[in-house]
């Protein structure tokens, strides 16, 4: 991606250092300029051999600081008050950071600069002493101390959508880990002059900045954790940034913006080469913005290809209602577009790393060319697409079921019935075999307990949700013919908390929501679209193609314009549109890519396809990184670790395979249900009509059984973000009053190929 010089949009806020910035003039020159002089062009450049790399540095070290620490003898965990992450906050409220870290690695705070302890409880102004020679055992059994604890960064941005500063709990101060909550500007920010200042990359920038604010401190003594081993987690937008941390692990293409807020660790020289080094104890040390794992939760990204994919899975079903006569012909075309899009990629994958026989050939030793093929005569019930891209959808459709029927062993508070729909009595509940309860529930003869449920049923993401609140039917294409109803999509934890562990979300909720529950999200319901006010796209129900636009002709108008302006480029002469693509990025040069990546879906989730999961483990995969996607059966959006699973247990099993005498963590048998549940009726969905399950074989799909369960559980009005109206998750451009704006060039594309038909069509009911 070819940049402009990289200039900065507003003066650096730092005392000190009169000379040693500079500014490109008009002709791209870098000329000298004093520290808050504006230049003729209104920009400045701070530079790594000026006085402001030394202030940033000194502005950003904790130890200058003195933030507040409070003591909780419950958690065992002290917590940093929000400090500014960056030298140079634009929004101070969104732009902070803070953490917490397990007690046992503390002594205790210094509270007057003399290196020793003052505090050992309560709260103090100050700086931690450390102990590094104190060690956390994990619940699984890892073994963590100060100096190589795993730092978890929280990403917010929950549909894009700023997120302010929060207070970092104490979820993983038993787990031996340090808990980092930062806030972030997003889609609806705006300066106090009502200027909007939302775009792309902002959200991710900021996190960016708040890994650097966090990693400097370590090095400096002033925080306990290694730089070696931070892991990102977040749902739903949230997820989608935390895929995006890795993949654009310490990536150039975002410095520009991280250098103008004043990160530290990141500086331009005057040259135009970038100094990425702090200095510490005298010596030059190197500091990244870059990842070692990542856990996402229904990861919304990318959107750059979000159309197509979900317009994609939609359509094959065949079976698929669709509300308009317009949304299945948009939906035809952008398959089509679709799976040129696949094609024209050249894909490929080692059936060892994914584990599957992708040819057939009875083993997995082989390299598959991954491909969409169309034929509509001989694959009718899929409209005509099949091929080797979709075989692995398939494969991992089918492996996520089993996944989860294996994992039944770890139920603890199901109701089990019999084929009579009698329930069990606690004898034979105890004496069920896996094969007994693996035939169950594809029978639906159970009611689902907090143990196997997902988030919140299908809990409302942004954008997501059932129209009007409505989780248990009322779906948007129906059921397929002779399969099962969908009452079993309701199951959630004990009071609506999230049973199994979904990540801490302080880092990622909005304002009112309880500790370590899901992101405050919209539930779908508005007609009303592309607003910061409603930011949601059209519900299930809507039957006009748009709320906004009296033509066809109208609404291609606005997509030229709004496009034509993104592909122009920012203030750094980027396509936010191309800068948010993390296919752009995972495995480019200038990548450090992680060590390993999760991504966890609900299988039946509508607020994106599962084929972008599926791209991103394929992109992973090629680039050397452990990848591995789970899409939940049954789970919805956003949905949490059930069955014995946790954020925890996985990253203390990556810390065992990748690191050198680390402990090698196995999951703890299950101990099996004794006492059966007290639902009075089975609850569980029938998926006779869409699962075949035999007792050695086990699962067996058809394609177009796995896209008619897909296409069940959406609940978008149109395959996609963004086809007719302003689109929900969205990050480019707009102003104080209005914060979406069109950007997908593939539909774009769609819409000026095939005018004439479409417009017939369009708002005819």
């Amino acid at each position: 991606m070819k940049k402009a010089i990289s200039l900065l949009t507003a003066a650096v806020l730092i005392t000190g250092g009169a000379a040693g910035a500079v500014y490109a003039d008009e002709n791209g020159i870098l000329q000298e300029a004093a520290i808050g002089q504006e230049s003729s062009a209104g920009t400045l450049v701070i530079t790594a051999d000026s006085t402001d790399k030394a202030d940033i540095e000194e502005a950003l070290n904790l130890a200058n600081i003195d933030p507040e620490w409070t003591y909780s003898e419950e958690a065992d965990a002290w917590t940093m008050a929000i400090v500014t992450a960056v030298a140079n906050a634009e929004l101070p409220d969104y732009q902070g950071v803070s953490v917490c870290v397990p007690g046992a690695y503390v002594k205790g705070v210094d509270t007057d600069g003399d290196g020793t302890v003052d505090a050992m409880e309560g709260t103090a102004a100050g700086n931690l002493v450390i102990d590094y020679d104190a060690s956390v055992i994990s619940t699984n059994g890892q073994i963590y101390t100060a100096a190589t604890a795993p730092v978890i960064i929280n990403t917010g941005a929950a549909g894009y959508s700023a997120q302010s500063n929060k207070t970092a709990s104490a979820t993983y101060a038993a787990e031996g880990y340090i808990n980092i909550a930062c806030g972030n500007r997003g889609k609806q920010s705006t300066l106090s002059d009502g200027t909007y200042t939302g775009d792309a990359p902002s959200c991710l920038v900021d996190q960016k900045n708040a890994v650097r604010f966090v990693k400097y401190n370590i090095l400096l003594g002033n925080l306990p954790g290694s730089v070696d081993y931070f892991v990102s987690t977040g749902g739903s937008g949230g997820g989608a940034h935390a895929a995006m941390l890795a993949a654009t692990s310490n990536n150039p293409d975002f410095y520009d913006y991280e250098i103008s807020q004043g990160a530290v660790g990141v500086y331009r020289n005057e040259d135009g080469s970038y100094c990425t080094t702090v200095t510490v104890n005298g010596e030059e040390t190197e500091l990244s913005d870059g990842l070692w794992g990542c856990m996402a939760y229904s990861a919304i990204t990318s959107l750059a290809e979000a159309d197509m994919t979900l317009a994609f899975e939609y359509y094959l079903d065949a079976d698929y209602s669709f509300n308009t006569a317009f949304q299945k012909q948009l939906a035809q075309y952008l398959a089509a577009e679709y799976m040129d899009y696949i094609n024209a990629k050249e894909l490929s994958v080692d059936e060892t790393k994914v584990g599957f026989d992708l040819n057939g050939d009875g083993d997995t030793d082989d390299t598959i060319e991954l491909t969409v093929e169309y034929d509509e005569t001989e694959h009718a019930e899929t409209n005509g697409y099949y091929g080797s891209y979709l075989d692995l959808y398939l494969a991992e459709f089918e492996q996520s079921l089993q996944d989860y029927i294996d994992r039944l062993s770890y139920a603890e508070d199901w109701t089990w019935f019999n084929s009579s729909g009698e329930a069990l009595s606690d004898s034979e509940v105890a004496a069920m075999s896996d094969a007994d309860r693996a035939e169950a529930f594809i029978n639906g003869w159970y009611t689902r307990g907090s143990t196997g449920s997902d988030s919140n049923g299908m809990m409302g993401g942004p954008g997501g949700g059932f129209p009007g609140g409505d989780r248990t039917g009322g779906f948007a294409g129906g059921k397929p013919e002779g399969g099962p109803g969908r009452s079993g999509l309701n199951g959630a934890g004990p009071d609506g908390n999230m049973a199994g562990g979904l990540p801490d979300m302080d880092g990622g909720s909005l304002e009112g929501n309880d500790a370590g529950g899901p992101p405050d999200m919209n539930t779908g319901t508005s007609e009303e679209v592309g607003t910061p006010d409603s930011g949601t796209t059209q519900s299930a129900t809507g039957r006009t193609d748009s709320a906004n636009y009296a033509s066809f002709e109208e609404m291609l108008t606005a997509y030229q314009m709004d496009i034509a302006e993104v592909q122009a480029g920012d203030a750094y002469g980027n396509n936010v549109v191309d800068l948010y693509d993390p296919l752009n990025y995972i495995g480019a040069e200038g990548t450090d890519d992680p060590t390993w990546t999760r991504i966890l879906m609900g299988a039946s989730e509508g607020d994106i396809s599962m084929l972008n999961s599926l791209n991103l483990q394929i992109a992973w995969l090629n680039a050397g990184t452990d990848a591995e996607i789970e899409w939940q059966w049954n789970g919805g959006h956003v949905p949490s670790e059930i069955f014995g699973d946790s954020l925890a247990l996985y990253v203390d099993t990556m810390y065992g395979e990748y690191v050198e005498g680390a402990v090698k963590i196995t999951k703890e048998a299950a101990d099996g249900q004794t006492e059966n549940g007290t639902a009075t009726e089975a609850a569980g969905d029938d998926l006779t009509g869409w699962v075949s399950y035999d007792t050695e074989d086990g699962i067996d799909m058809t394609l177009a059984g796995a896209a008619a369960y897909r296409t069940a559980g959406a609940s978008k009005a149109a395959p996609g973000f963004d086809v007719m109206d302003y689109g929900q998750e969205d990050y480019v451009f707009g102003s104080s009053t209005a914060d979406a704006r069109h950007w997908d060039q593939y539909v774009l594309k769609v819409l000026e190929e095939n005018a004439d038909t479409l417009a017939e069509l369009f708002n005819a009911g």
